[in-house]
């Protein structure tokens, strides 16, 4: 179980700055280069306690991935909450726009998994990048099928292929968001919020209506 019971026991105060202190290592060095001797130094504790609260390197980021996907958690909870009266397409564009004041809100915990994606060598990174879809997954299945039964999809709709496309639509829109070469040109990269806003729009229409043009035109 990580942490160990000897971090559970410790003061809040002292829990929470060690959970910012690695989340700034981690975002701003990846994991290989990640020090711990850094980390130690700036929270003022044994590097020992470390290994006693975690077990190491990897036990520590263990811990800052499984706290990342809680508050990822807490962030779609709240908007399920939010849009559950609301259609389809509705509760999607309230998903991303989630998405994207998540990112503001904790940009050090989104750039680790940018790392993990594209830059770093990350134990485990292939078990964590799929807990992160398999969670997208769980989470977007259950409105597409809603969306299905009441008639706002199409009935002989894929549900696997619809939740893989959505997935992967949403991963790149926030990603494009924040890296600049992924953003081929659409005006996503650091935009303000009120041209965000005009992306997502585009962005449900598109899956709304499609790219074929009607037909007999």
């Amino acid at each position: 179980m990580i942490p160990r019971e000897t971090f559970n026991n410790l003061e809040s105060e002292k829990k929470q700055k060690i959970l910012e202190t690695a989340i700034d290592e981690f975002a701003f060095h990846g994991f290989r280069q990640a020090s711990l001797n850094r980390m130690v130094q700036r929270i003022g504790i044994a590097k020992g306690s470390i290994f006693q609260y975690f077990g190491n390197k990897e036990g520590l980021f263990q811990f800052i991935f499984n706290h990342a996907v809680e508050l990822v958690r807490g962030s779609l909870r709240q908007v399920k909450k939010e849009t559950a009266g609301s259609d389809f397409f509705e509760r999607i564009r309230g998903s991303i726009l989630a998405g994207v004041r998540f990112i503001e809100k904790h940009p050090r915990v989104y750039r680790i998994y940018l790392k993990m994606i594209f830059q770093e060598d990350f134990p485990l990174r292939a078990q964590f990048l799929q807990q992160v879809h398999l969670f997208s997954a769980e989470y977007l299945r259950p409105m597409v099928e809603q969306g299905v039964a009441r008639k706002e999809l199409r009935p002989d709709l894929d549900v696997d292929m619809a939740v893989f496309f959505l997935d992967a639509l949403m991963d790149r829109f926030l990603q494009a968001s924040c890296v600049s070469f992924l953003d081929a040109g659409v005006g996503l990269y650091q935009a303000p919020p009120h041209e965000i806003d005009r992306r997502v729009d585009e962005f449900i229409k598109l899956i709304r209506f499609g790219m074929a043009a009607e037909p007999g035109r």
